[in-house]
């Protein structure tokens, strides 16, 4: 019976129903990916800047995706030799296989952007070089090469399997153009030329950013085999793209193994040490430059390429931000231009097809015309914006952030703002039965007001706090602050560049007192905090000249 049937299903029906479903999946682990490049990027800005990053990777999807419907998809038909082709005429089918699967790939290449110009772009106008890439800059690349253009398999030759130099390649590049244009964030350099490190705020993000980015992948590479069956000329199913899937599946997977390992490696040689975010974006270099060759290439030459992606990135970065003095806040060109151009040139050295010089030509010829279009595409846009003075912001409001200017939020909004933990408890004598602590008010008339203040360190403040009600002065307020004494400056790392950390977290304890003494409140404390290491702390003791309670209007020690 299920013979029967299956019979009696038209093979074509079928082999169309399950493409346009792996099509569909596809697209949606895709525009997954938006997760991951949101987390990657708002981990390695400050965070008075991860609003200001998060709205950029939405406006990305939301402007770009419209401006890829309404203009994009019409180009990238234009730019290929045809007409201009609007997406609305496409019908359900096609508006699945061939727009929207074009879309994610426009706005990858769009979203790798941002992380280029983080911390110092006006919003206006990145939304602006938005619309620009998703309406001519990235379709009219997709033309000239997927669309039959004259670098495709029809003309030159040129061949990227998935979007390493068409997609990742493309971003890269134009995310250094645009951070050239820009200049580099305020305090990224010093007067000597020297660099600064400026590291981000949450390694975490970072590394769980590019964890969603590599799982997203999958989709990016296998998800290009984007047929699963085709129809034989006898009508029989038989499979389409999706032959190549194990190959692809392969190389993808060995290629991001490779980057993790190369970039470690050459982190420790650079400074000793294993960079974690090193081997975050060396993974992922990995997996850009494989992408464009996932379906030729051999195991060994995934893992070479992959591994060679994952060397040069400190490389790369370094001297792009040393030598060139561009800030890439985020590694983009590292991360997608270099090792996209990587990826497709190494293809004839690595394919399974053998080595062909020809086919070398080609790679080097589409890698030139992308790269100079986009470069030059890209510094036209922004450079019209720095031109008109809106290309960055002021520094007044670099320096407060942009998530406050440009959007009136803060992302931590109790960063910096008293945190006081319930610890410390009741104390013997403090039972609501046997009376209540010692008010701080003054008893005697005249009794003199002072304020003992103590910065310490913060993982004493529940012993602090049960010392002072131990000696029925439990009113305290607490701050948190960051300072340096006699405590040893420490040494942290960004990216392999050593920075100093010589202001250390620590929290200010105030308590204001009339008819307790305050050398036993200063005493209390200092034996509460002390550990005998450099770093404890100070207390002082100060005079008040005087105190007004709000709610009743006393003054002077009855206000205390």
């Amino acid at each position: 019976m299920t013979g029967g049937v299956l019979a009696s299903i038209d093979p074509s029906v079928l082999a169309e129903g399950i493409n346009l479903m792996w099509v569909a999946v596809v697209c949606f682990l895709i525009f997954f990916m938006h997760a991951g490049f949101a987390m990657l990027e708002a981990g390695q800005v400050r965070a008075k800047n991860v609003a200001n990053q998060l709205t950029k990777n939405l406006l990305t999807w939301s402007v770009g995706v419209l401006f890829y419907f309404l203009i994009g998809f019409g180009v990238e038909g234009l730019s290929a030799g045809g007409g201009f082709s609007a997406a609305s005429a496409l019908g359900d089918g096609g508006w699945v296989n061939s727009w929207l699967f074009g879309a994610v790939f426009a706005m990858t290449a769009a979203t790798i952007v941002s992380g280029a110009v983080a911390g110092r772009a006006k919003l206006r106008a990145y939304v602006a070089y938005t619309m620009a890439i998703s309406a001519v800059i990235y379709p009219v690349v997709a033309g000239i090469t997927w669309g039959g253009g004259f670098l495709g398999g029809a003309g030159l030759g040129f061949t990227d399997f998935a979007g390493g130099m068409i997609v990742h390649g493309m971003g890269g590049i134009a995310g250094l153009t645009a951070a050239y244009v820009l200049g580099p964030r305020m305090d990224r350099y010093a007067e000597d030329g020297s660099s600064n490190v400026i590291p981000g705020h949450s390694m975490t993000f970072a590394v769980l950013g590019t964890l969603i980015l590599a799982f997203g992948w999958y989709g990016f590479n296998v998800g290009t085999t984007a047929t699963v069956f085709s129809v034989t000329e006898s009508g029989e199913l038989a499979l389409g793209g999706y032959a190549a899937v194990g190959r692809v599946s392969l190389t993808t997977t060995l290629g991001m193994a490779a980057g993790g390992v190369g970039a470690a490696l050459a982190s420790v040689a650079l400074s000793k040490k294993v960079d974690t975010l090193y081997v975050a974006n060396g993974l992922l270099a990995g997996l850009v430059g494989v992408t464009g060759i996932a379906n030729l290439a051999t195991w060994w030459g995934a893992i070479a390429v992959g591994l060679v992606c994952g060397l040069q990135l400190p490389i790369v970065f370094e001297f792009v931000a040393d030598t060139m003095k561009i800030d890439d806040v985020c590694a983009v060109f590292p991360v997608h231009g270099s090792a996209g151009v990587i990826g497709v040139l190494a293809l004839p050295f690595v394919s399974i097809n053998g080595f062909s010089v020809d086919l070398l030509v080609s790679q080097v010829i589409g890698v030139v015309v992308i790269a100079a279009w986009t470069v030059v595409a890209t510094a036209l846009v922004f450079g019209a914006f720095k031109a008109a003075g809106q290309a960055r912001v002021t520094p007044e409001h670099e320096r407060d952030g942009l998530d406050v200017s440009e959007h009136g939020v803060e992302t931590y909004p109790e960063f910096g703002k008293p945190s006081v933990t319930t610890d410390g408890g009741r104390v013997a004598g403090t039972d609501a039965n046997e009376g209540s602590p010692r008010a701080d008010g003054g008893e005697e008339d005249g009794a003199e007001i002072k304020m003992v203040t103590a910065v310490v360190r913060p993982d004493k403040l529940g012993a602090i706090k049960q010392a002072l009600a131990e000696i029925n002065a439990p009113s305290l307020t607490v701050t948190n602050v960051s300072g340096r004494g006699s405590q040893p400056a420490k040494k942290g790392q960004w990216r392999g560049e050593e920075f100093t950390v010589d202001l250390h977290q620590k929290v200010k304890v105030d308590v204001v007192v009339a008819d307790i003494p305050a050398d036993e409140v200063a005493e209390a404390i200092a034996d509460a905090a002390e550990t005998g290491e450099p770093g404890d702390g100070k207390v002082f003791v100060l005079p008040v000249e005087d105190a007004l309670q709000v709610r009743t209007g006393a003054t002077g020690p009855e206000a205390v």
